[in-house]
């Protein structure tokens, strides 16, 4: 074949099969990849010296905390803003697992899904995270409202069916008190069902406690008498080795607000001006040594420092790590 031909050859041959591709019938569009809308399973899992903790997330309640906080709405709304955040506000609820090596210690229990659709995950949570109910040891309620003892029972059962529960005396002696709630304001009351509700399998069984006042309850876990919110919130520091961790329950509902000013308070306080007091003390504490503070309400995992600055306080959130 002459050399011009052969040159020619595969110019011919491309062209060729230009026209065959163009005469086969158009390829279906690819469909689009479908959103998944879900999120990771809801735990966070660190070392505290010599314990493990895990942090449990429930989900979220949406709070119109322009209208909760004792401060002007405006104010608030600017502040939760410059966090590039929008009202109502996706509150976290968490709750905390301390392994000691000899004790599976849970520190408030979430909602139960008494919250609504947005919560109630923390069994689901306890479970991805290696976990099974009924190795919990024991239960540290900070305090008895619905979203932090709400996960107790379902269907009227013990969700932790091997674990003693403990409150502060002054908590259950209120609220597990039927002259206590027939005093009580009628939108309150529902407040009294429901402790009564979700403590009753446990009491029942014996496997309810009451301590008083700030006592180390199991080795390592000790509790804080912070009342103000309720009659008698605790707060808890676990500790091992040199390394604390301050649990706080509902000392603070809004880090946007709270921590730059902790003399603001929120509706659901029962003594404002003890809540303040004793946010004031824990963050007081947490800063000078340097404390870990964990937070029921602040976003997820809700772990971090204080480190004070001018009458408030900046959050340093924890670095995410594997446990080693």
């Amino acid at each position: 074949m002459p050399q011009s031909r052969i040159r020619t050859l595969p110019a011919l041959l491309g062209v060729l099969a230009a026209i065959a591709f163009a005469a086969l019938p158009p390829a279906p569009a690819a469909a689009a990849a479908p959103m998944a809308k879900t999120q990771a399973p809801g735990y966070y899992r660190m070392m505290l010296g010599d314990f493990e903790v895990t942090v449990l997330n429930d989900g979220f309640i949406d709070l119109p905390v322009d209208k909760l906080l004792k401060q002007p709405p405006a104010k608030t709304q600017a502040a939760v803003a410059k966090q590039f955040l929008a009202i109502p506000l996706e509150t976290s609820v968490n709750a905390f697992l301390v392994n000691t090596g000899t004790k599976l210690v849970l520190i408030d229990t979430g909602t139960g899904g008494n919250f609504g659709p947005t919560a109630g995950r923390l069994v689901a949570n306890l479970q991805a995270a290696g976990y099974r109910p009924e190795q919990v040891d024991d239960i540290f309620i900070t305090h008895f409202h619905g979203d932090h003892l709400g996960g107790l029972t379902a269907n009227g059962q013990a969700v932790f069916p091997n674990a003693v529960v403990h409150a502060d005396k002054r908590e259950s002696g209120h609220f597990l008190s039927q002259a206590a709630m027939d005093k009580a304001p009628a939108d309150s009351q529902g407040t009294f069902k429901l402790a009564m509700a979700q403590l009753k399998p446990y009491v029942d069984a014996g496997h309810f406690q009451a301590f008083e006042a700030s006592a180390e309850i199991v080795p390592g876990v000790r509790s804080w008498e912070t009342p103000g919110h309720t009659p008698g919130h605790s707060s808890y520091v676990v500790q091992s080795r040199d390394r604390k961790m301050i649990v706080t329950g509902d000392l603070i509902h809004v880090a946007a607000v709270q921590f730059d000013d902790p003399t603001v308070t929120i509706d659901f306080d029962v003594d404002r001006p003890a809540a303040e007091k004793q946010r004031l003390a824990v963050f007081a504490q947490a800063a000078r040594e340097g404390d870990l503070i964990a937070g029921a309400h602040l976003q997820f995992p809700g772990l971090g420092h204080l480190r004070a600055s001018g009458k408030g306080y900046q959050f340093v959130p924890v670095n995410y790590t594997q446990p080693r």
